[in-house]
């Protein structure tokens, strides 16, 4: 597949830049594959779509605190994003900027950078635990008001760079109507990096930790009908239904022409253009049908990414 067959045009103010007051009422595009149906619901309304016999995955990974702004030595501003743990004593991975003025052995107030990994990665220590902002998308030009909101209301095994996004249109409310069982993967940036080689089959995208109860497992397996919350939900099932063990990593890359294994029913947000994600929602909506909805959902006026509308593909 050519990155380019990612593309499409969005009209800039239907970039969501704040979270609805209320999380359920977000919109929910709803499309049927087999019969090739499309309704316009609100997100309240999701357990009416679903088979009764569904069991509903979502992906309980909580978000790092993990911007910091800092100070660099003699002055001027930092900033420092951490993405991992990677070991005892305060080791992480992050990302530094800006990294051109940055040096090994270098102390930005709590965060001693260790050694440059390249593109603006470092392997650093840090004092304590991150104590820093919500990590917000480049997009979202907007303060948040409640760093919560930028949290899945089932958030609970800390360590995330980024929000699970399809998982933040749900409240208790919806949640105590669904069959739900939890995995957990933490989110890199790796997901929502741009494509930027010509061949998509070229473009590296880097492993990420989940975590999942024999359990939990077991009931997924054992399921007649599965809707996976979000992307990183489908990378977690995908992989262990391709034999992988139920705690490690996954460098799974959905692709069109993937074989689903084991996720039957889909919900997601509206993606970026070149992104791994978007070529996961065509992979399992299909490429044209997806380029379609995504054409209507702009026509619709939905609102699209972090703090966008759902979209729910049976």
């Amino acid at each position: 597949m050519k990155s380019s067959e990612l593309d499409y045009e969005l009209p800039p103010e239907l970039i969501a830049q704040r979270p609805l007051e209320r999380r359920d009422h977000s919109r929910l595009l709803v499309y049927e594959r087999t019969a090739g149906a499309v309704r316009h619901r609100r997100f309240d309304e999701l357990p009416e779509e679903l088979a009764p016999e569904t069991l509903t995955v979502v992906n309980d990974t909580r978000v790092l605190p993990a911007r910091l702004r800092l100070e660099r030595p003699g002055g001027g501003e930092a900033e420092v994003l951490l993405l991992e743990r990677v070991g005892q004593n305060g080791l992480w991975e992050g990302l530094a900027r800006p990294s051109r003025k940055l040096r090994a052995g270098q102390r930005l107030g709590p965060v001693e950078l260790v050694e440059p990994l390249g593109e603006g990665r470092w392997r650093l220590r840090l004092e304590g635990e991150p104590a820093g902002e919500a990590p917000l998308p480049p997009y979202i030009r907007e303060p948040l008001a409640d760093s919560e909101r930028y949290q899945t209301v089932y958030a609970e095994s800390e360590g995330s760079a980024a929000a699970p996004t399809a998982g933040l249109h749900f409240t208790p409310e919806v949640l105590a109507r669904l069959d739900v069982e939890r995995v957990t993967l933490h989110v890199g940036l790796d997901t929502f990096r741009p494509v930027s080689v010509d061949d998509l089959a070229e473009h590296e995208l880097h492993s990420e930790r989940y975590e999942v109860s024999a359990r939990a497992w077991e009931r997924i397996r054992a399921a007649s009908r599965v809707l996976a919350v979000g992307t990183t939900t489908v990378r977690v099932l995908e992989s262990l239904a391709r034999g992988a063990p139920l705690a490690g990593r996954t460098e799974l890359f959905v692709v069109p022409g993937f074989e689903f294994r084991r996720v039957d029913a889909l919900l997601t947000n509206f993606h970026l253009p070149r992104s791994t994600l978007l070529a996961l929602v065509m992979a399992f909506a299909g490429v044209e049908q997806t380029r379609r909805l995504y054409r209507l959902a702009i026509a619709e006026r939905y609102r699209f990414y972090s703090f966008g509308d759902a979209m729910l593909v049976l």
